[in-house]
Protein backbone atom coordinates (compact mmCIF):
# COMPACT_ATOMS: atom_id res chain seq x y z
CA UNK A 1 0.00 0.00 0.00
CA UNK A 2 1.04 3.55 -0.65
CA UNK A 3 2.52 5.37 2.34
CA UNK A 4 2.14 8.82 0.83
CA UNK A 5 -0.23 10.99 2.91
CA UNK A 6 -2.26 13.78 1.40
CA UNK A 7 -0.69 17.07 2.39
CA UNK A 8 -4.00 18.98 2.29
CA UNK A 9 -5.99 16.39 4.21
CA UNK A 10 -8.45 17.69 6.83
CA UNK A 11 -7.40 14.98 9.28
CA UNK A 12 -4.34 16.99 10.29
CA UNK A 13 -5.50 19.50 12.93
CA UNK A 14 -3.61 22.69 13.60
CA UNK A 15 -2.45 23.35 17.20
CA UNK A 16 -5.69 25.25 17.75
CA UNK A 17 -7.67 22.14 16.87
CA UNK A 18 -5.49 19.67 18.74
CA UNK A 19 -7.81 19.56 21.73
CA UNK A 20 -10.22 17.48 19.69
CA UNK A 21 -7.88 14.53 20.12
CA UNK A 22 -7.55 14.84 23.91
CA UNK A 23 -9.79 14.00 26.80
CA UNK A 24 -11.63 16.49 29.04
CA UNK A 25 -8.62 16.90 31.31
CA UNK A 26 -6.48 18.05 28.41
CA UNK A 27 -4.26 14.97 28.71
CA UNK A 28 -3.36 13.03 25.60
CA UNK A 29 -4.83 9.56 25.13
CA UNK A 30 -2.62 6.71 26.33
CA UNK A 31 -2.62 5.37 22.77
CA UNK A 32 -1.52 7.45 19.82
CA UNK A 33 -4.00 10.35 19.87
CA UNK A 34 -6.95 10.05 17.54
CA UNK A 35 -6.96 13.18 15.42
CA UNK A 36 -10.42 14.50 14.70
CA UNK A 37 -11.58 15.91 11.42
CA UNK A 38 -11.84 19.69 11.55
CA UNK A 39 -14.00 21.63 9.13
CA UNK A 40 -11.82 24.63 9.87
CA UNK A 41 -9.01 22.69 8.21
CA UNK A 42 -11.29 21.96 5.27
CA UNK A 43 -11.55 25.69 4.62
CA UNK A 44 -7.81 25.80 3.95
CA UNK A 45 -8.03 23.24 1.15
CA UNK A 46 -10.54 25.10 -1.00
CA UNK A 47 -9.73 28.45 -2.57
CA UNK A 48 -12.85 30.59 -2.80
CA UNK A 49 -11.91 31.80 -6.29
CA UNK A 50 -11.92 28.23 -7.61
CA UNK A 51 -14.93 26.90 -5.73
CA UNK A 52 -17.25 26.93 -8.72
CA UNK A 53 -14.71 25.35 -11.06
CA UNK A 54 -14.15 22.05 -9.26
CA UNK A 55 -16.58 19.86 -11.19
CA UNK A 56 -15.23 17.70 -14.06
CA UNK A 57 -15.90 19.19 -17.48
CA UNK A 58 -17.46 15.87 -18.57
CA UNK A 59 -20.29 16.26 -16.06
CA UNK A 60 -23.01 18.36 -17.64
CA UNK A 61 -24.95 20.89 -15.55
CA UNK A 62 -28.36 19.69 -14.45
CA UNK A 63 -31.82 21.13 -14.72
CA UNK A 64 -32.67 24.79 -14.52
CA UNK A 65 -33.73 24.75 -10.86
CA UNK A 66 -31.03 23.74 -8.38
CA UNK A 67 -32.08 20.51 -6.61
CA UNK A 68 -33.50 20.56 -3.12
CA UNK A 69 -32.73 17.96 -0.43
CA UNK A 70 -36.15 16.35 -0.79
CA UNK A 71 -35.84 15.98 -4.56
CA UNK A 72 -32.34 14.51 -4.29
CA UNK A 73 -33.24 11.98 -1.62
CA UNK A 74 -30.85 13.47 0.93
CA UNK A 75 -33.36 14.42 3.57
CA UNK A 76 -31.85 12.04 6.16
CA UNK A 77 -29.98 14.23 8.63
CA UNK A 78 -26.57 13.33 9.97
CA UNK A 79 -26.61 11.27 13.15
CA UNK A 80 -24.02 9.67 15.42
CA UNK A 81 -22.76 6.28 14.20
CA UNK A 82 -24.85 3.40 15.46
CA UNK A 83 -27.93 5.58 16.02
CA UNK A 84 -31.44 4.75 14.88
CA UNK A 85 -31.37 7.23 11.99
CA UNK A 86 -32.59 5.81 8.71
CA UNK A 87 -29.92 4.54 6.33
CA UNK A 88 -29.50 6.48 3.09
CA UNK A 89 -31.33 5.16 0.06
CA UNK A 90 -29.16 2.98 -2.20
CA UNK A 91 -27.44 4.84 -4.99
CA UNK A 92 -27.87 3.83 -8.62
CA UNK A 93 -24.25 2.75 -8.98
CA UNK A 94 -23.68 1.20 -5.53
CA UNK A 95 -25.50 -1.33 -3.37
CA UNK A 96 -27.34 -0.43 -0.18
CA UNK A 97 -24.47 -1.75 1.95
CA UNK A 98 -21.87 0.15 -0.09
CA UNK A 99 -23.96 3.31 0.10
CA UNK A 100 -24.16 3.06 3.89
CA UNK A 101 -20.37 2.76 4.22
CA UNK A 102 -19.82 5.62 1.79
CA UNK A 103 -22.33 7.80 3.64
CA UNK A 104 -20.49 7.21 6.93
CA UNK A 105 -17.18 8.10 5.30
CA UNK A 106 -18.56 11.24 3.64
CA UNK A 107 -20.13 12.33 6.93
CA UNK A 108 -16.73 12.22 8.65
CA UNK A 109 -14.97 14.14 5.86
CA UNK A 110 -17.25 17.18 6.16
CA UNK A 111 -19.66 16.65 9.08
CA UNK A 112 -22.55 18.86 10.02
CA UNK A 113 -21.52 21.07 12.93
CA UNK A 114 -21.84 24.57 14.34
CA UNK A 115 -20.51 26.00 11.07
CA UNK A 116 -23.44 24.65 9.08
CA UNK A 117 -24.60 21.64 7.05
CA UNK A 118 -22.10 18.94 6.18
CA UNK A 119 -21.58 16.95 3.01
CA UNK A 120 -24.51 14.58 3.53
CA UNK A 121 -26.97 17.39 4.13
CA UNK A 122 -25.55 19.23 1.11
CA UNK A 123 -26.45 16.34 -1.23
CA UNK A 124 -22.93 15.08 -1.90
CA UNK A 125 -24.00 11.42 -2.04
CA UNK A 126 -26.29 12.18 -4.96
CA UNK A 127 -23.48 14.09 -6.67
CA UNK A 128 -21.09 11.13 -6.28
CA UNK A 129 -23.68 8.78 -7.73
CA UNK A 130 -24.15 11.05 -10.71
CA UNK A 131 -20.39 11.44 -11.22
CA UNK A 132 -19.94 7.66 -11.16
CA UNK A 133 -22.70 7.22 -13.69
CA UNK A 134 -21.82 10.04 -16.10
CA UNK A 135 -18.27 11.37 -15.86
CA UNK A 136 -16.27 8.70 -14.05
CA UNK A 137 -17.86 5.26 -14.66
CA UNK A 138 -14.49 3.49 -14.49
CA UNK A 139 -14.31 4.54 -10.83
CA UNK A 140 -17.31 2.39 -9.83
CA UNK A 141 -15.18 -0.72 -9.40
CA UNK A 142 -12.61 1.28 -7.42
CA UNK A 143 -15.38 2.50 -5.10
CA UNK A 144 -16.74 -1.01 -4.57
CA UNK A 145 -13.32 -2.49 -3.87
CA UNK A 146 -12.28 0.42 -1.66
CA UNK A 147 -15.46 0.47 0.42
CA UNK A 148 -15.24 -3.30 0.97
CA UNK A 149 -11.58 -2.99 1.97
CA UNK A 150 -12.38 -0.09 4.32
CA UNK A 151 -15.01 -2.16 6.10
CA UNK A 152 -12.73 -5.23 6.29
CA UNK A 153 -9.96 -3.14 7.78
CA UNK A 154 -12.38 -1.60 10.28
CA UNK A 155 -13.50 -5.04 11.45
CA UNK A 156 -9.90 -6.28 11.56
CA UNK A 157 -8.40 -3.32 13.42
CA UNK A 158 -11.33 -1.92 15.45
CA UNK A 159 -13.49 -5.04 15.95
CA UNK A 160 -16.51 -3.51 14.29
CA UNK A 161 -18.10 -2.57 11.00
CA UNK A 162 -17.13 0.93 9.91
CA UNK A 163 -20.71 2.19 10.06
CA UNK A 164 -21.04 0.99 13.68
CA UNK A 165 -17.91 2.71 15.03
CA UNK A 166 -18.00 5.90 17.07
CA UNK A 167 -16.99 9.02 15.20
CA UNK A 168 -13.50 9.20 16.71
CA UNK A 169 -12.82 5.59 15.77
CA UNK A 170 -14.09 6.21 12.25
CA UNK A 171 -11.68 9.15 12.05
CA UNK A 172 -8.75 7.00 13.15
CA UNK A 173 -9.61 4.36 10.53
CA UNK A 174 -9.74 7.04 7.85
CA UNK A 175 -6.36 8.38 8.97
CA UNK A 176 -4.93 4.90 8.44
CA UNK A 177 -6.52 4.78 5.01
CA UNK A 178 -5.17 8.22 4.17
CA UNK A 179 -1.60 7.42 5.18
CA UNK A 180 -1.50 3.92 3.68
CA UNK A 181 -1.33 2.34 7.14
CA UNK A 182 -4.52 0.30 6.58
CA UNK A 183 -2.79 -3.04 6.19
CA UNK A 184 -3.86 -6.57 7.04
CA UNK A 185 -7.23 -8.25 6.68
CA UNK A 186 -6.53 -8.92 3.02
CA UNK A 187 -6.75 -5.23 2.17
CA UNK A 188 -5.09 -4.77 -1.21
CA UNK A 189 -4.31 -1.88 -3.51
CA UNK A 190 -3.61 1.69 -2.46
CA UNK A 191 -5.76 2.87 0.41
CA UNK A 192 -4.46 6.42 -0.07
CA UNK A 193 -5.51 6.41 -3.73
CA UNK A 194 -9.03 5.31 -2.78
CA UNK A 195 -9.21 7.95 -0.08
CA UNK A 196 -8.14 10.65 -2.53
CA UNK A 197 -10.70 9.48 -5.09
CA UNK A 198 -13.58 9.80 -2.61
CA UNK A 199 -12.26 13.05 -1.18
CA UNK A 200 -12.05 14.56 -4.66
CA UNK A 201 -15.69 13.74 -5.39
CA UNK A 202 -16.77 15.06 -1.97
CA UNK A 203 -14.96 18.35 -2.54
CA UNK A 204 -16.42 18.68 -6.05
CA UNK A 205 -19.96 18.13 -4.83
CA UNK A 206 -19.67 20.26 -1.70
CA UNK A 207 -17.99 23.28 -3.26
CA UNK A 208 -18.97 23.12 -6.93
CA UNK A 209 -21.86 24.89 -8.60
CA UNK A 210 -25.19 23.61 -7.19
CA UNK A 211 -26.45 23.02 -10.72
CA UNK A 212 -24.39 19.81 -10.67
CA UNK A 213 -26.58 18.33 -7.97
CA UNK A 214 -25.00 19.12 -4.58
CA UNK A 215 -23.98 22.19 -2.55
CA UNK A 216 -27.66 22.33 -1.61
CA UNK A 217 -28.68 25.69 -0.20
CA UNK A 218 -25.17 26.88 -1.15
CA UNK A 219 -23.92 25.19 2.04
CA UNK A 220 -20.43 24.68 0.64
CA UNK A 221 -20.07 28.25 -0.56
CA UNK A 222 -21.27 29.55 2.80
CA UNK A 223 -18.73 27.32 4.55
CA UNK A 224 -15.78 28.79 2.66
CA UNK A 225 -17.32 32.28 2.40
CA UNK A 226 -17.21 32.18 -1.38
CA UNK A 227 -18.52 35.56 -2.59
CA UNK A 228 -20.37 33.99 -5.53
CA UNK A 229 -20.26 34.27 -9.29
CA UNK A 230 -20.32 37.79 -10.70
CA UNK A 231 -19.96 39.03 -14.27
CA UNK A 232 -18.26 42.19 -13.06
CA UNK A 233 -16.94 43.64 -9.79
CA UNK A 234 -16.98 47.37 -9.15
CA UNK A 235 -14.22 49.17 -7.31
CA UNK A 236 -16.53 49.58 -4.31
CA UNK A 237 -17.33 45.88 -4.33
CA UNK A 238 -13.63 45.02 -4.51
CA UNK A 239 -12.99 47.16 -1.44
CA UNK A 240 -15.90 45.51 0.37
CA UNK A 241 -14.47 42.12 -0.55
CA UNK A 242 -11.05 43.04 0.84
CA UNK A 243 -12.71 44.19 4.09
CA UNK A 244 -14.75 40.99 4.27
CA UNK A 245 -17.97 42.99 3.95
CA UNK A 246 -19.13 42.05 0.45
CA UNK A 247 -22.60 40.45 0.55
CA UNK A 248 -22.42 37.06 -1.19
CA UNK A 249 -24.27 36.28 -4.40
CA UNK A 250 -26.09 32.98 -4.03
CA UNK A 251 -27.06 31.90 -7.52
CA UNK A 252 -25.76 29.32 -9.95
CA UNK A 253 -23.29 30.56 -12.53
CA UNK A 254 -25.58 28.95 -15.11
CA UNK A 255 -28.26 31.51 -14.33
CA UNK A 256 -26.12 34.07 -16.14
CA UNK A 257 -26.85 34.28 -19.87
CA UNK A 258 -23.12 34.13 -20.67
CA UNK A 259 -22.83 30.59 -19.30
CA UNK A 260 -26.23 29.47 -20.48
CA UNK A 261 -25.39 30.34 -24.10
CA UNK A 262 -22.17 28.35 -24.01
CA UNK A 263 -20.03 31.41 -24.78
CA UNK A 264 -18.24 31.30 -21.43
CA UNK A 265 -15.40 29.04 -20.49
Amino acid sequence: MSADPFEDRVLRPTPADAGASRDDSGEAESREPVRSISRREALKTVGAAGAAAMVPASLAPGRAEPPTPSRMGTEVASAPPGSAAAAPAPLVNLTAAETEILAAMVDRLIPTDELGPGALDAGVLAYIDRALGESDPEAVDAYRAGLAALDRYSRYSRDGAFVDLEGRDQDSVLIDVQTGAATGAGVGGSSAAFFNLVKGHVWQGMFGDPRYGANLGFAGWDLIRYPGARLRVTDDEQRELERGELPPVRRSAYEFGLFRSGRGG
